[in-house]
């Protein structure tokens, strides 16, 4: 039908839509970009996704000064148009697998991009710190990345917890925005949150959700503080599903311990507040709480791991345990029944 995507069927009588894009399909933005399928809400697709820097930095030797443009970077697999999505509903994106798509990763530290050194922002005197290249080799058996040191002798194995930095939607009234940004339509939100078994729930802006995902990560430290994590392509398993209405302001993730509210801003204490903000809203609306008792609940509980400080927005995740709120049904148990379809994929 696409010619890039074909149909198998795996396990259990459940069909997967494998859709692998070649770079003449890849997009750069959130918004403005033609999808490249159709899909309907239930649809279970394998997606390939690029590494950040497309595939450019493949030993120590490839410096991102000459082999990678700022322009072209964090390589978008879709957008995927979802049957029935209109402004105003939810999507819900259930990430069932994600498997790296290569034997290694990469890092680098890269001229006057990162959180500890001077930026075209924070603009200082100083020189850029040197262009830098690490090659992580996968070892998929002992499910491991390994860091080798460049400028010491060091070397370790660290474990492998595959993400992915880029998940998100159309933004709104038109907007096209690059795929380097986070924002309220998800985007470069650089969570380590967004792992298998995670579902992340965003507002449909325009018609057809127009969703996309790429920036594998093999693993990130909170915070992506030089800019890059271990850079990978990836092979993502994800069903698509849709709500219709109760769209949030901002991105949610559920998973089976906590609900998550992500804010991206600049400065960070704003990406903070939106962040507390949105989950304070959706907890009072959840358990039926007043919003100043919501505030105080959730002063006591939650957890606020910084997803990055390097983007041209700063994301920050707020997290609250489920243990410790009132039981609910988030969004009619969604996310449990999207769990109960992984399972069938095989999955856990």
């Amino acid at each position: 039908m696409y010619g890039f995507a074909t149909l198998e069927v795996v396990s259990r009588g459940m069909d997967v839509i494998e859709y692998v894009p070649d770079r003449n399909h890849y997009a750069y933005t959130f918004g403005g970009v033609a999808p490249v399928m159709r899909v309907q809400p239930g649809t279970v697709l394998r997606l390939w996704s690029d590494d950040a820097f497309g595939g450019a930095l493949r030993s120590v030797d490839d410096l991102s000064s000459a082999k990678v443009d700022l322009r072209f970077v964090n390589p978008q697999t879709g957008p995927f148009h979802v049957e029935g999505a209109e402004p105003g509903d939810t999507l819900a994106l259930h990430l069932v697998d994600l498997e790296p798509a290569r034997d290694w990763g990469a890092s680098a530290a890269i001229p006057f991009f990162g959180g500890m050194t001077s930026t075209d922002r924070t603009v200082s005197l100083q020189e850029a710190l040197p262009d830098t290249t690490w090659i992580y080799e996968l070892d998929r058996e002992r499910r491991t990345v390994a860091f080798a040191a460049r400028h010491s002798d060091h070397r370790i194995e660290l474990p492998l917890e595959p993400m992915l930095g880029t998940v998100g939607v159309a933004p709104a009234g038109g907007e096209v925005r690059s795929s380097l940004v986070p924002e309220r339509f998800g985007g470069n939100m650089d969570t380590p949150e967004m792992r298998a078994g995670s579902t992340a729930f965003l507002g449909v802006n325009v018609e057809g959700a127009m969703f996309s995902v790429g920036d594998g990560h093999y693993r990130q430290g909170e915070g992506e503080a030089c800019g890059t994590a271990v850079e990978g392509a990836m092979t993502t398993t994800l069903i698509v599903e849709l709500i219709k209405g109760g769209a949030p302001g901002w991105p949610r993730i559920e998973t089976d311990t906590h609900l998550m509210t992500v804010g991206s801003s600049r400065p960070m204490e704003d990406s903070w507040r939106i962040g507390n903000a949105e989950l304070v809203q959706w907890v009072s609306d959840l358990c039926g709480l007043h919003v100043l008792d919501a505030y105080q609940l959730l002063s006591q509980i939650t957890l606020a791991p910084i997803a990055n400080v390097v983007d041209a927005n700063y994301s920050v995740v707020v997290k609250a345990s489920k243990a410790l709120l009132p039981p609910v049904e988030v969004y009619g148990g969604m996310h449990a029944d999207l769990r109960a379809r992984a399972r069938a994929l095989g999955s856990v």
